[in-house]
């Protein structure tokens, strides 16, 4: 199966300043592809420490220019923090760039703070996100943007460089609310699914959002991708105390950077689904639901991640996962061991299962890197 490496510069470590974060998790970006890692992934947030990277294009053009093999993923870029006209030009140059390695993760933002220091209408992203996706997508396979919608105003402009082919089956996209859903299964995205939710609704959905896509499209949907928060290590005690302590110190910085204690969620345009989690943090307490969210990350000895990764993987048709190994206040030292780990004890073995598996559309013959 395909195994990649999700990138994560979050500061939750007191006393370390941004810059040592960031040191540390480019060396573990550096370290993927000689690992054997078959992407290199990084996510999108601004404005707090909680995930320190405005822009995962800039990063990944700097992975481009550092690697010659793996896939170079976003997970996700939030559409409505951006230009969609740069976008476009942003993720066709780096495809040009990295001979069509690029799978593209797109989201619709989560976080006030970041809406606010945007000076963005929250209410508004979902009606955004849909005429942006909408018209990169297009772009990315005409290679000229236009678009003539309720929010985005476009006139033609073409792309050059274009994308290196097409981004149909490798643009993925994250979706929590079900109204979410029923939008990526029309734009013909596949599913990137990172764990919040209890597994058997998980599986549910998934199967759910295939059976849509079918329908829709009258064609099987690119494989999901799995992102999980991972944490491993050789001695079953040490392992034991790293998912309580980094999975579970991680899952309460998603708390208090979203807010889901607060109740303005529930009266923004688009999220109303986040009102059951403000009431069931109520109901059960803030730190019984923060212990919630951690258990639903893989974690464990080596043998455990890979029983956890194979079985979850094959449950969801997935064509892989994608790992975060440095987040929830791990020091430098504490990401690279439990990096080194999971490369020498778990990436060969899931390597070697389920070969079929992959993200991302091939290149098409005669189109190879």
């Amino acid at each position: 199966m395909h195994v990649g490496i999700g990138v994560f510069f979050q500061g939750l470590e007191p006393g370390r300043d941004d810059h040592a974060v960031m040191r540390d998790q480019l060396a573990l970006a550096d370290a993927a592809e000689p690992a054997g890692f078959d992407s290199v992934w990084t996510a999108e947030h601004h404005f707090t420490r909680y995930q320190m990277m405005p822009n995962p294009a800039q990063f990944l053009t700097w992975m481009a220019g550092r690697t010659s093999r793996v896939r170079l993923g976003t997970m996700v870029m939030v559409l409505p923090w951006h230009d969609p006209v740069r976008v476009a030009e942003e993720i066709a140059w780096l495809d040009s760039v990295s001979d069509g390695r690029v799978i593209l993760g797109l989201g619709r933002g989560l976080g006030s703070v970041e809406f606010d220091g945007f000076r963005l209408e929250m209410g508004e992203s979902r009606r955004r996100f849909v005429e942006y996706a909408t018209a990169i997508s297009g772009a990315l396979e005409s290679g000229a943007i236009e678009f003539d919608g309720e929010l985005l105003r476009q006139p033609r402009a073409e792309l050059h460089p274009p994308a290196f082919t097409s981004f149909r089956g490798r643009t993925y996209a994250s979706a929590v609310s079900p109204e979410s859903a029923k939008i990526m299964a029309t734009l013909g995205f596949g599913l990137m699914l990172i764990a919040q939710k209890p597994w058997e609704t998980t599986l549910r959905e998934t199967t759910e959002y295939r059976e849509l896509y079918r329908s829709i499209h009258d064609a099987e949907p690119p494989a999901p991708v799995l992102v999980n928060f991972t944490t491993t290590d050789v001695d079953p005690g040490r392992a034991r105390e790293m998912h309580e302590q980094f999975a579970v110190g991680y899952a309460r910085s998603t708390i208090d950077h979203y807010e889901f204690t607060n109740e303005r969620l529930e009266h923004v345009e688009g999220y109303e689904y986040y009102a059951g989690l403000r009431r069931n943090i109520e109901k059960h307490g803030l730190a019984a639901f923060n212990r919630f969210p951690a258990h639903l990350q893989i974690g464990g000895t080596p043998d455990e991640v890979v029983e956890q990764t194979v079985e979850r993987v094959r449950a969801l048709g997935a064509g892989g996962v994608v790992n975060v190994l440095g987040f929830g206040g791990m020091t430098g030292e504490e990401s690279r061991r439990c990096f080194d780990t999971y490369a020498r004890h778990v990436l060969p073995r899931l390597a070697a299962v389920d070969t079929h598996r992959d993200l991302g559309a091939p290149l098409p013959e005669g189109q190879a890197a």
